[in-house]
């Protein structure tokens, strides 16, 4: 099937599909502006790259754009309902409340890499239906470039989740891949691959297929661009292909545990899997603990710790991952060392956790400074 570009032809201003027009700027106080590009830890002269410009942003021609973090991967309309506990088998509950929002892990990360006013790209697909409507409307109010999204033809909705939120913040989710799954290209066009090579580092999920990734991530590779993959998703092995060109392995414990077949229920175990993961030719594996934290295990060197930073009331841990792995991205890519990245993202997660919903739960960049100015 077909798909619909969301990108303009240079001559327009707006992005046009059948009857919906979205307007090229937003008056949102979140919305990226590009800024030169400094940094205190990355000395070594690398080869220049062409700024890719969005035209969804505001206007290129008056500021100097800094190398973008682009994310490639799933966006879906979350289901969100409100119940005290999880049904039994066979057993019919009444949810407290119920409501729709924007999200999926790459729409997730997008969105918290604008909200951080970093220059951000998403690539990824969505249906023509109102749950794909209600996702870009969302990525654009937080300043998320869009020219690389499809609206794929012949039915395929937009992928979409059902989120149980219990009372102590914790949630269960059943994903339906829908567009996130379907009608990808078997070959990325060239101009998506372009996007990819002249990034700053790029974000991949398992919420797209493994053929999707593996084009780009040797795309940044050849470009010696840093790529970050979430380990969220499926629960199948991760090819060996597409190990290969990932820089650093991002799951959490249990997504660790699962992929590598080993406990880790201890910081022993989780380090001892870690180092299999380093086998797989991953050098750098971020795992995510939830209330115990975060480590880095960086082959040959010693463990980075990070303890959580403490949420006065934990109301939805939905996004939380995606927000600490998007939010150590955009640190790493802005120059800060391994140990404030994760202090960064630790409180861009922390911030998370205390507001419903997975896109509108995203801090913006002020509010993490602050927090951070307190530890």
């Amino acid at each position: 099937m077909r798909g619909i570009r969301l990108s303009p032809p240079p001559i327009q201003t707006t992005n046009t599909i059948q009857s919906q027009t979205f307007p090229t700027t937003t008056s949102n106080p979140n919305q990226v502006r590009f800024l030169p590009f400094q940094s205190k830890h990355n000395n070594k002269k690398k080869k220049h790259k062409t700024p890719i410009l969005c035209l969804s942003s505001t206007n290129p021609s008056k500021i100097h754009p800094q190398p973008p973090l682009v994310v490639v991967g799933s966006a879906n309309a979350d289901i969100y309902v409100e119940i005290d506990r999880l049904p039994k088998e066979g057993e019919t509950l009444s949810a407290k409340t119920g409501q729709t929002l924007a999200g999926g892990k790459g729409a997730n990360q997008a969105a918290c890499g604008g909200k951080l006013s970093y220059p951000t790209y998403f690539l990824g697909q969505v249906g023509q239906d109102s749950y794909g409507t209600l996702v870009t409307e969302a990525l654009r109010s937080d300043g998320v470039c869009l020219d690389h999204v499809t609206t794929v033809s012949g039915g395929t909705p937009t992928g979409h989740a059902v989120v149980m939120l219990q009372s102590d913040g914790q949630n269960s989710i059943i994903v339906v891949g829908g567009a996130n799954m379907s009608c990808w290209p078997d070959i990325l066009p060239q101009h998506d691959l372009d996007v990819v090579r002249n990034a700053g580092i790029v974000l991949l999920q398992r919420e797209i297929p493994d053929h999707v990734n593996i084009q780009v991530a040797k795309a940044a590779r050849s470009a010696s661009v840093p790529v970050i993959f979430d380990a969220g998703g499926m629960d199948s092995p991760i090819p060996q292909e597409l190990l290969n060109y990932v820089d650093i392995l991002s799951p959490n414990e249990t997504e660790l545990g699962r992929l590598t077949g080993m406990p880790t229920e201890s910081f022993e175990d989780i380090a001892q899997a870690a180092a299999k993961c380093h086998k797989w030719g991953v050098k750098q594996v971020l795992v995510k603990l939830g209330e115990k934290g975060s480590s880095l295990f960086i082959e040959g060197e010693e463990p980075i710790q990070q303890p959580a930073i403490f949420a006065k009331k934990v109301l939805d841990t939905t996004g939380a991952g995606d927000t600490f792995t998007a939010a150590f991205a955009v640190a790493l890519v802005e120059g800060k060392s391994k140990k404030e990245c994760l202090k960064f993202a630790a409180a861009a997660a922390s911030l998370c956790v205390q507001v419903k919903g997975a896109i509108p739960s995203m801090p913006d960049r002020k509010s993490v400074l602050e927090l951070l100015n307190y530890h």
